[in-house]
């Protein structure tokens, strides 16, 4: 009874397809192996001979559908082996011959053995296994064949045919005719030309094509640059920036209490900047930004946000009018340097001198002498005369609040008005510092003695006079400012009081001083109690005609 093939590896599914008597397909059978330790095995319950099977190394059974190894070689893909060359119709069999040369001597005269009964490797030529190592080797390429070579030496191709390998392509088994091996000493060699190297050319190319390169990634690099800062600008109006010093001219006022971000718009507004924030960004890296000055600054049109930054920063750039008043300075005077160094029609200046118009403290009593304090202002282009006067007048009060006048002048016994009094009449006695305590310690003794102060000064003031301009007439004048002949002080203030003077006035020195007179070129006083020593100290005074006549 037939039995059914089994399905297992290799094999599909349901077994082989029957034969035509309906039987599995009969392997074919290996040579005949009897005599070898296993012997052939037929399969449990089939038929002797009918299923061959053999012994792995581990023991275990054939798996069916799977190919003995001493099964027949299948035969060999398409590839190197197709591109030799056909024999031709030569029918002899294959003969082994030796590789390099011809027969050996001591090779026995017998037919060669069954490569298939005592080779282990089933037939198969093992590459490099013809190969003598024990004999010498010729460098060279060996050359070909031809067709009409001795069978000794086809025999030998054949036989490498079979160990052919794929980089076999090379010729390697000798030229055309036959001839045997190439040396060295047989291969032509043309004499080197630095000029036809190849590579040579391509080093001298080389630092071209970098430089090239260099090139275009610069211009690359340009570009990117310059799209992101337009792309920039399109996503973020305010991040936009011109480029360059900017061209023309253009007055711009930056107000009082102005902040970065102010000036920024007031900059944007006069097409100075492009937007606010490259300019912000740089003034908060400068910590001088903080410090920019209300006035009016010429600037140029479409300049970048730090160069706007760098003229607001540049003193010579903002437009003002620099008027330095004097300590000492009367109205009078004021208003003219006021005329002279700001431009501004002196008549205009007198006009604005209004006290009801200006921000007087109420004990100045509608008097404007004495309260345009003396300092250096600067005045932008546009200031009117009113602003000019209302600046000091309100530089003064802010100098009288610093010191407390109105406090301390109250803890002396005096008002505020007699303070500033007695300060400008210090200020006109003294040019030292150090002196002006004693001065206003002589003024109130002799205020509180019932003395008249008897300083030339006021009379001067009273008469529109220098002191050196006074004769012994203008000393016996009736005059309300002649404190020779009257007692207390004059009606007004006789000059624009220093701080110094006003600090003087406020803190005056100790003693019972009642006299000074002159006793220096450099304007230094002698101070004393005693008329006696007073009248030789106007001696001497008189004597080295520093003025003390009279």
């Amino acid at each position: 009874m037939p039995v059914p093939f089994p399905t297992g590896f290799g094999s599909p599914a349901g077994g082989f397809p029957p034969g035509p008597s309906g039987n599995p397909p009969a392997f074919p059978r290996p040579a005949d192996r009897s005599g070898g330790p296993t012997g052939p095995m037929d399969l449990p319950g089939a038929p002797a001979g009918r299923y061959p099977t053999a012994r792995h190394g581990s023991g275990d059974d054939h798996v069916p559908g799977r190919q003995h190894p001493s099964a027949p070689l299948p035969p060999l893909p398409a590839g190197a082996w197709n591109r030799l060359r056909p024999r031709g119709d030569d029918d002899d069999a294959t003969v082994a011959a030796p590789r390099l040369s011809g027969p050996r001597d001591d090779a026995p005269d017998e037919p060669p053995a069954d490569p298939a009964a005592d080779d282990p490797t089933g037939g198969l030529d093992v590459i490099g296994a013809n190969v003598d190592d024990d004999r010498p080797r010729r460098r060279g390429l060996r050359r070909r064949r031809g067709d009409d070579a001795a069978p000794a030496a086809a025999a030998t191709a054949e036989d490498e045919t079979a160990a052919f390998h794929p980089h076999d392509d090379l010729d390697l088994h000798g030229d055309a005719d036959g001839g045997g091996l190439l040396h060295d000493d047989e291969i032509p060699v043309a004499p080197y030309d630095p000029r036809s190297d190849p590579q040579r050319r391509r080093r001298r190319r080389r630092p071209l094509a970098i430089g090239l390169a260099l090139l275009i990634l610069g211009a690359m690099v340009v570009g990117i640059v310059i799209a992101g800062q337009q792309l920039l600008g399109m996503l973020d109006p305010d991040a936009q920036d011109y480029a360059g010093p900017g061209t023309g001219s253009v007055d711009v006022r930056v107000q009082q209490g102005d902040t970065l971000t102010d000036i920024a718009r007031t900059l944007v507004d006069a097409d100075v900047i492009a937007s606010t924030g490259p300019f912000v960004d740089a003034a908060q890296d400068e910590p001088a930004a903080t410090g920019i000055q209300p006035g009016v600054y010429s600037l140029r049109l479409q300049m970048s946000g730090q160069g706007a930054l760098d003229l607001l920063l540049d003193p010579a750039s903002r437009q003002v009018s620099r008027v330095t008043v004097p300590e000492g300075f009367t109205v009078d005077q004021v208003l003219a340097r006021l005329a002279e160094q700001t431009g501004t029609p002196l008549p205009e200046l007198e006009a604005a001198a209004d006290p009801a118009a200006l921000p007087l403290p109420p004990y100045a009593g509608g008097q404007l002498e004495g309260y345009l304090f003396p300092a250096t202002y600067d005045f932008e282009p546009g200031t009117t005369p009113q602003q000019m006067l209302q600046r000091m007048v309100e530089t003064f009060n802010e100098v009288a609040a610093r010191l407390q006048l109105e406090e301390r002048a109250a803890a002396l016994g005096r008002t505020p008005g007699e303070v500033v009094t007695v300060a400008s009449m210090i200020q006109s006695e003294t040019r030292l510092d150090e002196e002006r305590p004693d001065v206003a310690q002589v003024i109130y003794n002799r205020l509180d003695a019932g003395i008249a102060l008897g300083i030339d000064a006021t009379l001067a003031y009273g008469l529109d006079k220098s002191g050196n301009e006074l004769t012994v007439t203008d000393l016996q004048s009736d005059n309300p400012y002649n404190t020779r002949n009257r007692r207390g002080l004059p009606p007004t203030p006789i000059s624009s009081p220093g701080e110094a003077s006003l600090e003087a006035a406020l803190a005056p020195s100790t003693g019972d001083l009642l006299y000074y007179v002159l006793e220096s070129q450099d304007g230094a006083h002698f101070f004393t109690s005693d008329y006696a020593e007073f009248q030789a100290a106007r001696q001497r005074c008189a004597d080295a005609g520093l003025g003390c006549g009279g």
